[in-house]
């Protein structure tokens, strides 16, 4: 299970709907609102 960056849920990287990649890193998201927080500011919310 992966993380979502946002609001901290797991999500089944095998069905998850919302996927970002940054910087080579796979990033998956519960909601679609989630995704685009991540993606309007990814470096508060990438791992290192």
């Amino acid at each position: 299970m992966a993380v979502d960056p946002i609001c901290k849920m797991d999500v089944d990287e095998k069905t998850a709907k919302w996927v970002s990649d940054y910087k080579g890193k796979k990033y998956y998201f519960c909601a679609p609102g989630c995704k685009k927080a991540f993606e309007d500011d990814p470096e508060k919310y990438a791992e290192e």
